[in-house]
């Protein structure tokens, strides 16, 4: 399963089932485990812990240092799911000593062509990365969010679940739960309504949703007050409740 004209370092565990194609390098202190697939010319470095049923195309460089000048060469790691799909040219960072010193990719991810993941990131489940999005240190990406092509989100921004961010969108503050957001500095439009749909939330929850968005973005309340009147809305969809948490813990605050 391993083409003899790749390099696979000694130190390195790969499950039986693994398979890598020719001119790959994969480093030491690497494990990969069943039935991924590493194309040609993959570059992996470690520590990094690389889960089941991925596939790795051609070209990716995936564990190699974080782009961090106080980067001083300390053991951090990366961690990457199961059944994860990483296309070509894309580059997933270590973390750093001043986080966690993890950046973790959960399962089932669709990673576009030339995306950057930088270190410290938490990427969830089931996102859509689509080509040349870049991910700056410290971002959070929760489950089922999408990421159109060429945006870009700045260091520490949290993005949602559910939410759906625009063609070159430059995300410099959190994106709500539900939220559609585009422009070259992010705005709110509207909620991700067909994303929503997809992912087979009802009519009533969908309503639910809706009203939500209106407290927060087309009344005159605080932020915290508009968390509190959303409180009957989870009688109608229990996920409202993942808008509520997000909101109280914003750091960086939303976008307007």
């Amino acid at each position: 399963m391993i083409d003899p004209r790749a390099i696979v370092d000694p130190k390195a565990q790969l499950a039986t089932t693994v398979s890598v194609g020719p001119y790959s390098i994969i480093g030491p202190d690497v494990e990969i485990d069943e039935h991924t697939w590493i194309g040609p010319h993959v570059v992996i470095n470690g520590p990094t812990r690389i889960g089941c049923y991925n596939r790795i195309f051609q070209f990716a460089s995936v564990g190699e240092e974080p782009q961090d000048k106080k980067y001083g060469g300390e053991s951090t790691r990366l961690d990457i799911g199961d059944r994860n799909t990483i296309r070509e040219f894309v580059t997933i960072n270590r973390g750093t000593v001043q986080d966690q010193g993890v950046t973790r990719v959960g399962d089932d991810n669709w990673i576009m062509a030339y995306v950057h993941i930088a270190h410290d990131c938490r990427v969830g489940n089931n996102t859509i990365l689509a080509n040349n999005a870049s991910l700056a240190g410290h971002v959070h990406v929760d489950d089922y969010a999408i990421l159109g092509g060429f945006a870009l989100v700045t260091q520490f921004c949290h993005i949602g679940q559910y939410s759906f961010s625009a063609f070159a969108c430059g995300i410099h503050m959190d994106v709500p739960p539900f939220v559609m957001a585009s422009g070259y500095r992010a705005e709110p439009r509207g909620i991700n309504v067909e994303g929503l749909r997809r992912h087979r939330f009802t009519t009533t929850e969908i309503a639910a949703v809706r009203q939500a968005y209106r407290l927060l973005y087309r009344s005159d309340l605080r932020v915290e007050q508009a968390v509190e009147d959303m409180q009957p809305l989870v009688t109608q969809c229990s996920r409202i409740a993942l808008l509520q948490d997000f909101l109280r813990r914003s750091e960086r605050g939303i976008i307007r």
